[in-house]
């Protein structure tokens, strides 16, 4: 069965010569060509593959099976294909800290670190991009990875997930060519963290089920301002199991208490030029400077007897579950209080596996965890060097472990005893193995009924693939809207041949949305779209990032723009304003070293106008001095203070500074431009802008007064 509804001749791409046509001046195509060309697929041994498509499952909704050579050989050749870093997930941050459970959570898991509220379990957490190499920048438009690695009283648990709640493909069997396609080309390396290219978008023109990830891609989510701002989602369905034995299918969220916000595309590579390790700095002050960033875990739960009431299926990984229709149950805190002592010791060598969990935690037949089950702990091997990475402190279990496994490479523990088997008498049998509850602690798998012929295809309950893609662009806010739309047009730009670009509209953003389809067609000079039937869908409010706003200002960045003769008092109160809020201030000039107040007193300060650029903060304050500024001599601060309002960031004019906004015509009054005498009039008003993040009013005015886009 294939759940793609190309005929075979455009799968084998017989329908593109005369659409290629367009492109052959300026690009060779021949040079795509391989020594594969007009061959069959076979693996490694040379036995031709039938399906490539879909893992061998105990029926079509079953579990994977071990048998499987053809997943395996694919999976496991993919997982060594680069060392030491990772081949996913390569460019990544870490912090450590802890997580306490709420009351109540019994009801649905026996796990002991979500059901004992006296207990606080250590944890270790891993951000991350998807494509791009370790040297990559931290702002490319990705997929942020969200990894957990709980020390549990019963063992290692990791809970690894994305800012995404929906993954590119169904099947783990087809990740090794979704990373292929969007890694850089490799003909020639290029582009480096970037999708926009053509291997990524010719295989997602092939690949119906991508789309719903694929618009999530082209939103704001893709570009987060921060690590501390980001959502997080388990991306696949789980089990949580309670003392009864009690199963729900479940799908894990956190939430950042900081809101959910991110940068502008224009910031974003800006930010890129300025300042690679942006979001890692970023996270790194706060944690040092005690604004410890916090999330609460929560969990959708769906009871075994309701897996089929929904009208997508809850084990397809291209699938998330409305919130209205299942609202998230908070179960727990998370918050990162101290950071990493040696980089490659934690960050770089810690291991995570969703096959590592606990008792009352275990898994669903969703076939891309059932891939992801296996894929893990096999690239440890050759990343790590061996079977012993467990060991490695950032990685070992808080509670003891013991086995009859040995030696291997870099083996750590001098084991002691004769025994290294079960069962043996020369030591008693131990160590022995532990019953499950109630009478002990030991961990047994979800008893589910498994008759199924074996099959290479997926349910008819999977073919669904556009509807929870104009799910999630209807669920968006104007702004977030036209950024999708901007997003897909600036991605299609890069790719050079025609026909994608046209499959693309054709094939895809026309299921999603007849005004986004038309809007990219404009845009990249292609015929307008078909009509489609579209999907009937309810609007989600919780798929916008405006439904996070943050609790509160802390750890937010405010630029200080002072000169010599700055008034002393006005700059005392504007750092009390900051130290009681949380923010963190920085004063900036046209110089470098130190400032001299109206009182003689000197100020140190950040840096100057271009070391510091407004990109890396979330506002910008006038304060000015004693010196005149002639606009057409400070060029410098006249671009610092139009990039804060082309931004749509907060921007704040004191002691009559306000008289530049008349240098600068395109500056509107707006709620985000704000103009006092003094701070204490403004600090309301100025909390108010962060809060909100952006003055988004000024970009859809400036857009559909000119037609620029910010």
């Amino acid at each position: 069965m294939t759940n793609q509804h190309y005929s075979k001749s455009e799968l084998a791409g017989a329908d593109t010569p005369d659409k290629e046509n367009d492109n052959l001046k300026t690009f060779d195509l021949n040079s795509a060509r391989s020594d594969a060309t007009g061959h069959a697929l076979t693996t490694n041994q040379g036995l031709k593959i039938a399906d490539n498509q879909n893992t061998l499952r105990a029926g079509s909704r079953g579990s994977a099976l071990l048998e499987d050579f053809i997943m395996r050989e694919k999976i496991t050749h993919f997982d060594h294909e680069r060392i030491p870093e990772r081949i996913v997930h390569a460019r990544g941050f870490g912090a450590h800290g802890v997580f306490q459970a709420y009351e109540g959570n019994e009801r649905f898991t026996k796990a002991a670190f979500l059901t004992n509220t006296q207990i606080t379990t250590p944890m270790f957490v891993r951000f991350s991009t998807v494509q791009g190499s370790r040297g990559s920048p931290d702002i490319p438009r990705d997929v942020r990875g969200f990894a957990m690695k709980f020390y549990t009283t019963e063992g290692n648990y990791d809970l690894v997930g994305n800012n995404m709640p929906v993954f590119f493909i169904q099947d783990g069997i087809k990740f090794p060519d979704v990373v292929h396609a969007v890694k850089p080309e490799p003909h020639n390396d290029i582009p480096q963290a970037a999708s926009a290219h053509d291997t990524f978008w010719d295989f997602v023109s092939l690949t119906p089920e991508t789309a719903h990830h694929v618009i999530w891609l082209m939103s704001d989510r893709a570009i987060p301002r921060s690590f501390r701002g980001i959502q997080g989602f388990g991306v696949n369905t789980f089990r949580l199991i309670n003392a009864e034995g009690k199963s729900h299918f479940v799908k894990f969220h956190w939430t950042p208490m900081q809101g959910v916000f991110s940068v502008l595309w224009d910031e974003a590579q800006k930010i890129n030029g300025k300042d690679l390790d942006f979001n890692r700095r970023e996270l790194w002050d706060a944690i040092e400077s005690g604004l410890y960033p916090e999330w609460e875990l929560g969990v959708q739960l769906i009871p075994e007897e309701d897996e089929h009431k929904f009208d997508f299926d809850i084990l397809d990984a291209t699938k998330l579950i409305p919130e209205e229709l299942v609202p998230v149950t908070p179960i727990g805190k998370i918050t990162l209080n101290r950071n990493v002592d040696n980089f490659f010791a934690e960050t770089e060598q810690v291991a995570f596996c969703p096959a590592h969990v606990v008792p009352g935690i275990d898994f669903s037949n969703d076939p891309l965890l059932q891939a992801r089950l296996f894929s893990y702990t096999d690239t440890q091997l050759i990343r790590l060097g061996g079977p012993n990475f467990h060991q490695i402190p950032i990685n070992r279990a808080v509670c003891p472990f013991h086995n009859n496994q040995r030696d291997g490479y870099h083996q750590r523990i001098v084991h002691q005893g004769q025994a290294n088997y079960e069962p043996n008498s020369i030591d008693n049998n131990w160590p022995r193995e532990t019953p499950p509850a109630p009478s002990g602690g030991g961990f047994e798998s979800y008893y589910e009924r498994v008759d199924a012929h074996k099959v290479r295809e997926r349910s008819e309950s999977f073919n669904d693939h556009f509807s929870q893609a104009r799910l999630f662009y209807v669920s968006q806010t104007p702004h977030e809207q036209q950024h999708i739309k901007d997003a897909y047009v600036f991605e299609l730009t890069k790719v050079k041949r025609a026909y994608i670009r046209e499959r693309i509209v054709n094939e895809m953003l026309s299921y999603i949305d007849d005004d986004l389809a038309s809007y990219v067609a404009q845009k990249l000079s292609l015929p307008m779209p078909p009509k489609r039937e579209l999907a009937t869908v309810t609007p989600s409010k919780r798929l916008s990032q405006e439904a996070f706003p943050p609790l509160d200002i802390r750890a937010r960045r405010l630029a200080l723009l002072v000169q010599d003769g700055f008034s002393m008092q006005e700059f005392e109160t504007i750092q009390d304003w900051a130290i009681k809020e949380g923010v963190i201030l920085e004063c900036i000039s046209d110089h470098s070293g130190f400032v001299t107040s109206d009182t003689n007193a000197t100020l140190p300060l950040k840096g100057n106008y271009q070391s510091e650029p407004s990109i890396f903060y979330d506002a910008t304050v006038v304060l000015g001095g004693t010196k005149e500024v002639v606009p057409d001599q400070e060029g410098y601060l006249m671009h610092y203070i139009m990039e804060t309002y082309k931004h749509l960031k907060p921007l704040v004019f004191l002691n009559g500074n306000e008289r530049l906004i008349t240098t600068m015509p395109l500056i509107e009054p707006d709620e985000g431009v704000i103009t006092m005498p003094n701070f204490t009039a403004v600090q309301e008003q100025l909390k108010t802008a962060l809060l909100k993040h952006r003055v988004w009013d000024r970009e859809m005015q400036a857009k559909k007064d000119s037609g620029i886009i910010f």
